[in-house]
């Protein structure tokens, strides 16, 4: 799904919103093969996704919901989260904006504490992206941004992972810290009933437990990863959220060599070539929002007569 998203904005090289999901996530899951290394073939993502994502076709292509309106009645989970990255890294050093765009995309795919993850998480990237930026400093924004139960779980996790250097000691802290708000229950494989609805009061569990050990590893990709790997439950999730705000803290230094080669290699993806074009679009994007405000700034002086 990252990828997808990645190839979409190639496709719009400007800021995404629901009706790009419509207009060009969706045709990416149906119609375009791609080599899916689980599957070791090449075929379409639709293929490979899940129900919760599938949702997003079923809605859009079939229902002809409209897009700002089509993750609700879907799961509430880390799904529309999860992709979120490429947002951020479009929206380099704005926290802010990255959140508000993360927020109408992810109204295509899902509702509720979902979606408010998926904000907060591409709010993570960008503020990472901040030059002297830490672990701190970008939990710090995510504080800012989040709302009613993802922001009182962040906070949990957060206080409880203070004091830990090896993640072992705070994996039992951690759970017990974010266990409050995850709906899902302590039988990741048997989820109780109230699992993935709507609700004000909860949070997914991963986002705030990726930016736990994003605290733990003090912001070494090694500790922070393994971190979240050793987690457990939905630990890939997890891996994925932390691995890609160190990724955006410290950059291509921070992944240690041989993990990219050997994950590469063995998924048969070149993992280089969609980072390079999300950077080119970035720097596009970029451009043009400096020059639209530079419009915005001269049309407000005129009309105030600020200049006077």
């Amino acid at each position: 799904m990252t990828h997808t998203l990645i190839r979409v904005y190639e496709k719009v090289r400007g800021h995404l919103d629901a009706y790009a999901v419509a207009d060009h996530l969706v045709p990416e899951l149906m119609s375009s093969p791609v080599w899916i290394p689980e599957l070791e073939a090449e075929a379409l993502p639709l293929q490979r996704i899940f129900l919760a994502e599938k949702w997003i076709v079923t809605r859009l292509h079939y229902g002809h919901v409209d897009p700002r309106e089509a993750g609700s009645g879907n799961i509430v989970n880390c799904g529309a989260a999860m992709y979120m990255a490429p947002v951020g890294l479009v929206n380099a050093a704005n926290p802010q904006a990255a959140y508000a765009e993360a927020l109408d995309l992810a109204g295509a795919h899902q509702s509720s504490y979902g979606r408010e993850a998926a904000g907060v998480f591409a709010a993570a990237v960008a503020a990472a992206c901040v030059p002297g930026a830490t672990p701190a400093s970008v939990v710090d924004a995510a504080l800012s941004l989040a709302k009613d139960g993802t922001e009182a779980a962040i906070e949990a996790v957060a206080e409880a992972a203070c004091g830990h250097t090896d993640f072992e000691t705070a994996l039992t802290p951690l759970r017990r810290a974010v266990a409050p708000f995850d709906t899902v229950g302590p039988d990741y494989r048997a989820p109780s009933l109230g699992a993935r609805r709507p609700s004000r009061l909860h949070a997914i569990e991963e986002l705030p437990i990726a930016l736990g050990m994003l605290l733990v590893g003090a912001g070494d990709f090694r500790r922070t990863v393994l971190g979240a790997v050793n987690y457990g439950r939905d630990c890939d999730s997890i891996a994925t959220m932390a691995g890609a705000i160190v990724g955006a803290l410290h950059g291509e230094a921070a992944v240690p060599a041989d993990w990219a080669k050997r994950v590469a290699e063995a998924s048969r993806l070149d993992l280089h070539a969609p980072a390079r074009a999300l950077a080119g679009v970035a720097r596009e994007v970029f451009a043009r929002d400096a020059e639209a405000r530079r419009a915005h700034e001269s049309a407000f002086t005129a009309l105030t007569g600020a200049d006077r």
